[in-house]
């Protein structure tokens, strides 16, 4: 039962009944059943219960003998416990459920919510950053965070110290959305428990996870991709050269969304991921102005330009890579590298392209720890 990706343009049918969203639930939470082979149970069999009928035989074909479904009273526990913490289940294909998330690949199948769940149908910015925050960063978090939304804008962040704790009070009043790595009812860092309940009174906690779930560190990158997904636009305050807000940028461009960064000082470590999206292709943003321009809805027409104002017009700019380009670049010269060392200059004549694009590619990859320079000018994959 492994996953794999299947194509489908037509998104299962929500459940309508409360026996159906437990079948959903029991689905979900059984061994070895992730979101891909969900959907496709749910494809094959055409229900929830008919799936959990058939899923023991299709574990037996996959070589998992004695395989047992997720237990009644597992999910009957999750439920009384989303009742306590006045939590509400949002299923795909659901009026509430939101709109963002329906076009990802690895749509969430349910999220439990707490708080004003009309805050998912309105335009949405992410806002992220480093943990061990400066504080120009935290300054510079809560000012787009404000601004944003007395401009109509929900703030979303992953409610973890430094950027997100700055951007998610800013945001209080004017409506946030903060997306949690455990359980909607466990509040991690335990410092922002006052913040998780302010949020709760006004905005909205997310979560994926079941209830009761202690955030583990497989669970973080699952976070970051909801957090993205419900934002049309990403912007990283903070971030170090290997950090979890890249790791959010990742997914939106993934995901078609609109990736900002605030520069940096260059001596300072939690600025690299930032400059090196910069240089990437990511829009510079000094203040909310530079956000609201970039937003799909709200980016400014073009200008009109009349053949006798050609002649006034300055150079074009060289041109530069942009974040998918950029990907790109870093999956072709992973494909071409191996345990066995390859000279620079080669890896370069192979990729048919200039020393110039591919070196600041390499730096990234290196700090990334996905490539290794020896001696003589060799690269290999770091093992």
């Amino acid at each position: 039962m492994t996953e794999e990706t299947i194509s489908s343009t037509h998104p299962p049918l929500p459940p309508t009944t409360e026996d159906d969203r437990f079948a959903w639930l029991r689905l979900l939470r059984s061994r070895r059943v992730g979101i891909t082979t969900f959907y496709r149970l749910l494809a094959e069999h055409g229900t929830a219960q008919n799936a959990l009928a058939a899923l023991p035989e299709v574990a037996r074909a996959a070589g998992v003998d004695g395989y047992e479904i997720c237990p009644a009273g597992v999910i009957a526990a999750e439920m009384k416990a989303a009742k306590a913490a006045r939590a509400r289940l949002l299923c795909l294909g659901d009026a509430a459920y939101p709109n963002m998330l329906t076009d990802l690949s690895d749509a969430p199948p349910m999220l439990w919510v707490i708080g004003d769940i009309s805050l998912l149908g309105r335009p949405t910015v992410a806002v992220v950053g480093a943990r061990n925050a400066s504080s120009l960063g935290t300054r510079m978090a809560r000012a787009l965070s404000q601004d944003l939304g007395t401009q109509g804008n929900v703030i979303a962040s992953g409610l973890a110290r430094g950027i997100d704790t700055a951007a998610h009070i800013a945001a209080l009043k004017t409506g946030t959305i903060a997306v949690m790595a455990g359980g909607v009812d466990v509040v991690y860092p335990t410092e922002n428990t006052q913040l998780a309940r302010d949020i709760a009174a006004t905005g909205l906690l997310v979560s994926e996870q079941p209830m009761g779930t202690t955030p583990q560190a497989r669970h973080f990158p699952c976070r970051n991709r909801i957090i993205s997904g419900l934002a049309q636009a990403v912007v990283v305050v903070e971030a170090a050269a290997r950090s979890g807000s890249l790791i959010t940028a990742r997914d939106a461009l993934d995901q078609g969304r609109e990736v900002l960064a605030v520069p940096g000082h260059p001596f300072d470590a939690r600025a690299a991921g930032n400059n090196m999206l910069i240089r990437d292709g990511a829009t510079l943003v000094r203040n909310a102005e530079d956000v609201i321009a970039a937003l799909p809805d709200t980016a400014p027409p073009p200008m009109q330009v009349q053949p006798d104002m050609l002649d006034d017009l300055p150079p074009p700019p060289p041109e530069r890579r942009n974040l998918g380009q950029t990907a790109a670049l870093h999956q072709q010269i992973l494909s071409r590298l191996g345990p066995s060392p390859v000279a620079e200059d080669q890896l370069i004549r192979d990729l048919s392209a200039s020393a110039g694009e591919v070196a600041p590619a390499l730096v990234d990859l290196e700090l990334e720890g996905k490539i290794k320079r020896q001696s003589g000018g060799l690269l290999s994959l770091d093992p």
